[in-house]
């Protein structure tokens, strides 16, 4: 199947039955506030992002200086690796569903080189907005809300940049989310490989609202060194570190299966919407939640269900 074929297929599966499509939306919805619920950011953030983080540089991440530029960009990859699970970047598991069309049934006879060229179009997009804030950051500096101590009404000032901007990208993955599904008027009903990298612009987007500790620490290196340059190479390091598992483990499922993986989705082009439309809903409806719901109730504005485990 070509890409365009592929695409073809995805704009007919988007008129499935209205109940089928009313279930998917309700189950994609329901899942996400459930994982906004269930989240826990000081297990993600710190029993994981910080242990992987100290185990592979061999220090204290958080507390050891970053001495000169090697190490700095050896942090930056480090630190997006460690943060791959985080609140503000678990949603990109929702390109899984797209990049798998935009690979195309072909791909599966096309070698590994076919089967990445997916992971190569989300890094496009990803890579031009995480250089392109990191070199403007570095320009801008303590004048960016992100690097801001703070706080109004009792919010710090960073946490209400992440709320705006991941509340926006979440509104963007649930208008895709719908859009894939028929439900709404979709831009890339024939352009699979520009939603992919759409979706990677989003993901490179997530450092603009970034708000993790070791991504704050290597910003104000950035900005220290007074070299945009710096900024964008290690920003754009970030990035890669950030999807580079999710990447590997989607290369790893199209091998392990043989190309069945995506042979099962472009089977079906009901199949297929269903799937890039859940995870683009749920991913979605969870930033949004969690963002701008559940973390302004941390600072007493509203309130949010909690587990014993995440209280806080």
């Amino acid at each position: 199947m070509s890409v365009t074929g592929s695409a073809g297929a995805v704009h007919a599966a988007a008129h499935t039955h209205p109940q089928a499509r009313g279930r998917i939306v309700l189950g994609g919805v329901a899942a996400g506030v459930l994982l906004a619920v269930l989240w826990s950011y000081e297990f993600v953030d710190h029993v994981i992002g910080d242990n992987v983080a100290n185990a592979l540089l061999g220090h204290d991440a958080k507390a050891t200086a970053i001495g000169g530029t090697v190490a700095g960009l050896v942090f930056a990859f480090v630190s997006g690796l460690a943060g791959t699970f985080t609140a503000c970047n678990i949603a990109m598991a929702a390109a899984v569903g797209p990049m798998s069309q935009a690979g195309g049934a072909g791909a599966t006879r096309a070698g590994l080189r076919g089967l990445l060229r997916p992971v190569g179009w989300l890094t496009v997009g990803m890579v031009a907005v995480s250089a392109v804030y990191g070199f403007v950051g570095v320009l801008l500096g303590d004048r960016l809300p992100q690097l801001s101590t703070d706080t109004v009404g009792g919010l710090p000032v960073r946490l209400i940049q992440s709320m705006v901007v991941f509340g926006v990208i979440g509104l963007a993955f649930v208008y895709l989310g719908l859009a894939a599904l028929g439900t709404l008027p979709d831009p890339f009903a024939h352009r699979p490989v520009a939603r992919v990298v759409v979706l990677g612009a989003l993901v490179g987007g997530f450092l603009i609202g970034r708000p993790y500790p070791l991504f704050n620490k290597l910003f104000h290196w950035a900005v220290d060194t007074g070299n945009p340059l710096y900024g964008a190479g290690a920003f754009v390091l970030q990035s890669l570190g950030n999807i580079a598992i999710v990447a590997a483990l989607f290369a790893l499922i199209i091998v392990a299966t043989r190309g069945r993986f995506i042979q099962w989705l472009a089977a079906s082009p009901t199949r297929t919407a269903a799937v890039t439309g859940a995870l683009l809903i749920a991913l979605g409806v969870f930033m949004v939640v969690y963002w701008d719901v559940r973390l302004p109730a941390m600072f007493d504005y509203g309130w949010f269900p909690t587990m014993p485990y995440n209280a806080r």
